[in-house]
C-alpha cells in the first residue's frame, strides 16, 4: 500500500478542491455564496490534514488563513465571469497550481517555525505574491458590488487583518501571537480599510481599484516586512513609495471624471 506522503496529500487536496471549484457552475445562483463558504472551509480542513505533521502551536492556526482566502477569492472572481472554456480553464489551472504552491509554501513556513531552512525565502517571496494575488480577486469582487463605504470599511477590515497578520508572521515565525504583530497588522488593515471606503466615494473602474487597493497592501506590507526583519534601508523606503506614488499618479489619469 502506497504512502500517503505530504507531497501527495498536497497534490489530492488541491485536485479536489479544483474540482470543487469547477462543480460551483452547477450551483443555483441563490446557493453560490453559501458553496464558496463551504469551499473554503474545505480548503482550511485540508491544509490542516495536510500540514498537521509538521505544524504547532500558532503556525497551526496561521498556516490555514492563506489557502481560505485564496480559495474564496478565487471562487469569488471565477462567479463573476463569463462561463465559457476561455476562463473556465485558465482559472482552474491557476487556483490548481495556486492551492498546490500554497502547501508547498506553507508545509516550509511550519519546518522553518522549528529550524533553519534555506528555501524560506523562497516560501516567503511565494507567500508574499499569493497574498497580493489574494488581495486582488477580492477586492475586484468587493468593488463590483458597489456597497456602501461603512460596509466596504467592514469587509476590507476583516479581509486584510488576518492577511495582514500572516504576512507578518511569516517574517520571524514567532511562537505566539506578540504586541508588534498585532499592532502593525491592526494599523495596516485600519488603514487599507480607510482607503476601500474613500474609493467608495472615487469615480474608478473595478479593475483600478482593485489595483490601487493590492499596490497599496504591497506597499505597506512590504515596509513592515522590512521593518520586522532588520531591513528598512533608505533605498527599500523609496522603492516602496515611488511603487505607491506611480500607482496613484495612474488611477488619477484612468480616473472617469465626467
Amino acid at each position: 500500500m502506497a504512502v500517503l506522503t505530504k507531497r501527495r496529500k498536497f497534490v489530492l487536496s488541491s485536485f479536489f478542491l479544483t474540482l470543487g471549484l469547477y462543480l460551483l457552475e452547477v450551483i443555483g445562483f441563490e446557493f453560490k455564496y453559501q458553496a464558496i463558504g463551504l469551499l473554503s472551509i474545505l480548503a482550511a480542513v485540508l491544509s490542516f490534514w495536510s500540514l498537521k505533521e509538521a505544524t504547532t502551536g500558532l503556525a497551526t492556526w496561521l498556516t490555514l488563513v492563506l489557502p481560505f482566502f485564496f480559495t474564496a477569492g478565487v471562487a469569488l472572481f471565477y462567479f463573476l465571469l463569463p462561463s465559457n472554456i476561455l476562463t473556465v480553464i485558465p482559472i482552474l489551472m491557476i487556483y490548481f497550481l495556486g492551492m498546490y504552491a500554497l502547501f508547498l509554501t506553507e508545509n516550509i513556513f511550519s519546518v522553518a517555525a522549528i529550524r533553519t531552512i534555506n528555501l524560506f525565502r523562497s516560501a516567503s517571496a511565494v507567500g508574499f505574491l499569493l497574498t497580493l494575488l489574494i488581495s486582488f480577486f477580492l477586492n475586484n469582487t468587493l468593488i463590483s458590488f458597489k456597497l456602501a463605504f461603512y460596509h466596504n470599511f467592514l469587509l476590507t477590515f476583516v479581509i486584510y487583518f488576518p492577511l495582514v497578520l500572516t504576512g507578518l508572521w511569516s517574517v520571524n515565525l514567532e511562537e505566539r501571537l506578540t504586541g508588534d504583530l498585532l499592532i502593525f497588522s491592526f494599523t495596516i488593515a485600519l488603514f487599507l480599510s480607510e482607503l476601500a471606503m474613500a474609493l467608495s466615494f472615487w469615480p474608478v473602474t473595478v479593475t483600478v481599484g482593485s489595483l490601487f487597493l493590492t499596490a497599496s497592501l504591497y506597499v505597506v506590507l512590504g515596509l513592515a516586512q522590512a521593518s520586522l526583519s532588520g531591513r528598512l534601508f533608505k533605498k527599500t523606503v523609496r522603492e516602496y513609495l515611488l511603487v505607491g506614488l506611480a500607482v496613484l499618479v495612474i488611477m488619477f489619469f484612468y480616473t472617469s471624471w465626467g
